[in-house]
């Protein structure tokens, strides 16, 4: 019989091995889905990791993949720093949302105005959109007591019911004739986010998402900021003890990875989404959650998580097209990912033994 030992120290082998294993179980049982479907399974996985990189489109479909990963790294980055300090933001996705919303009603409110400082100053509206949103959270589990998880979850509902509100109604284009769905930004050159590298598709948005893993990585390994976040995480008497605020870290790392998330809905909608519409959240902010913890929690590590995560966004597409696979199948095959990285990672902390002669 089977049963879990704990171990009296974390296991160095599985902290890091785990997304290795995750990964590669997802590809096993991926595959075996693929095949009851009655497709070739070691093609649809080549498809899916080998051909956005190796393939014949791989200029075009490399620039895609910084493009899918940008997002997820930026919201990825936030909520990690505060899921090291065991502050639990579930809500990105309405941050995001909030962010897209509030950036893009700023430059929809001055068109058709051409100015170099829309776009910036729409890069700080949605900055703080998504910031304002996690400060609602914050404050209620600062003052109040409440529960950030449950918090910050509903708060998605309620963005996206927001969302939908902004797409027929407050933002939607005098001149769509009828149909839902604000201006697109890519007529609107002003506040539009442009191309970094002609035929990538690379925008600002990549640009910063590697420059706040970078700043984030600085401020975790130098800064005192940074130990107060690891030492509350590990810690939590230790860090009071320390003369750690626990209620000023809850702002803090909300308020960052709010930000972060609104940053992301920002230079999304005024990039790749081009509009605010009533399906403009594809699930970054959930999918961000899987990116933090297959990076370990490591800013450097959820670069390399944010791309293989957008490995599965652009190879999957290319899979669904040229396969005939349903979207359906390469949700489920991104679940699973999720699913063996969370349960790989009990050994981490425990062990399996076998229990014999009734002991």
């Amino acid at each position: 019989m089977l049963r879990l030992e704990k171990r009296p120290n974390p296991s160095q082998f599985w902290l890091y091995g785990t997304p290795v294993v995750a990964v590669v179980l997802t590809m096993i049982f991926g595959g075996m889905l693929f095949a009851a479907m009655g497709t070739n399974p070691f093609e649809v996985i080549r498809t899916i990791f080998w051909d956005p990189i190796f393939g014949e489109f791989a200029f075009y479909l490399r620039g895609q993949l910084l493009v899918k990963a940008g997002p997820l790294i930026l919201i990825a980055i936030g909520l990690a720093l505060g899921f090291k300090a065991g502050i639990w933001n579930i809500g990105a996705e309405g941050q995001y949302i909030m962010g897209a919303i509030c950036g893009a009603a700023v430059g929809l409110a001055v068109y058709p105005t051409e100015s170099r400082w829309i776009f910036p100053v729409m890069v700080l509206a949605g900055a703080l959109g998504g910031w304002a949103w996690a400060m609602i959270p914050a404050i209620l589990k600062t003052r109040f007591n409440t529960n950030e998880i449950l918090v910050s979850l509903m708060l998605v509902y309620v963005a996206q019911t927001i969302l939908a509100k902004a797409s027929t109604g407050f933002l939607k284009n005098p001149e769509g004739m009828g149909f839902p769905g604000s201006r697109n930004f890519s007529s609107y050159p002003a506040a539009a986010n442009p191309e970094l590298i002609a035929g990538s598709g690379i925008h600002w948005g990549v640009v910063t998402a590697l420059v706040v893993a970078l700043v984030a990585w600085g401020l975790l390994a130098r800064h005192i900021i940074g130990f107060q976040i690891n030492l509350s995480g590990q810690a939590p008497r230790a860090a009071r003890f320390h003369g750690v605020n626990p209620n000023r870290l809850v702002v803090l790392c909300m308020g960052i990875s709010g930000g972060l998330a609104g940053l992301a809905g920002l230079f999304e909608v005024t990039g790749p989404g081009g509009q605010i519409s009533i399906d403009f959240n594809v699930g970054y902010g959930f999918t961000a959650i899987i990116v933090a913890f297959l990076g370990r929690l490591h800013p450097i590590v959820i670069i390399l998580a944010g791309i293989l995560m957008a490995l599965t966004y652009v190879g999957g597409e290319m899979a669904s097209t040229n396969m005939g696979l349903p979207s359906a199948a390469i949700q489920v095959f991104q679940g699973m990912l999720l699913f063996f990285l969370l349960g790989v990672d009990v050994l981490t902390n425990y062990r399996i033994r076998i229990r014999t002669g009734g002991k």
